[in-house]
């Protein structure tokens, strides 16, 4: 039987472990490239080398205390990573795209102390711009969720969330490509 006061600081042990913050990474939250490939092959003509992404709006900096979140800057890089891989953004700044992609992370939900397997939410919104006469080609508020177990990151729950966050933003990236595929601009 365990000793009240053991079992105090174990939890007290998980829950500090929970709090130290590991900033959300941009490249597992890209496209994989099998998922790229598929893509790739549906985009659209007027889509090819035709959509810049703006400043993403939303996201937080990763705190000490806090547990993982995710930044603006890194939700940014990888969808220009992502639009690149399926043929969307173009190589080089020229020639200047006509559409303009605009992202706003509207909800990261997460679990108050990540103790076991992890659970993480996210909302982003998405609007694409003809930046010729600022029509809204696309808009659509896109939700996604994934989980990271407790055997993927034994020790730390923070590595659990980083990792939950990174999944489900992979996830809902992977959504939007799918979407701006079936658009006829």
């Amino acid at each position: 039987m365990l000793h009240p006061a053991r079992l105090c600081a174990a939890a007290l042990l998980a829950y500090a472990l929970a709090g130290c913050g590991t900033p959300s990474q941009p490249l597992p939250m890209t496209v994989t490239a099998a998922d790229a490939l598929q893509i790739r092959g549906w985009v659209p003509d007027a889509l090819k080398t035709q959509v810049a992404v703006a400043e993403v709006q939303g996201g937080a900096e990763t705190g000490r205390w806090w547990g993982s979140k995710v930044s603006a800057a890194a939700l940014q890089q990888a969808l220009d990573e992502s639009l690149y891989a399926v043929g969307m953004k173009p190589p080089a700044p020229q020639p200047v795209p006509r559409f303009e992609l605009r992202a706003e992370l509207a909800q990261l939900a997460q679990p108050l102390v990540p103790v076991a397997g992890v659970t993480v939410g996210v909302a982003v919104r998405y609007t694409l711009v003809d930046k010729a006469d600022g029509r809204v080609v696309y808009q659509r508020l896109v939700a996604s969720e994934e989980e990271a177990r407790l055997g993927e990151a034994m020790l730390s729950p923070s590595e659990r969330l980083r990792i939950a966050n990174e999944r489900a933003l992979r996830s809902n990236i992977n959504q939007l490509l799918r979407d701006l595929v079936t658009l006829r601009p």
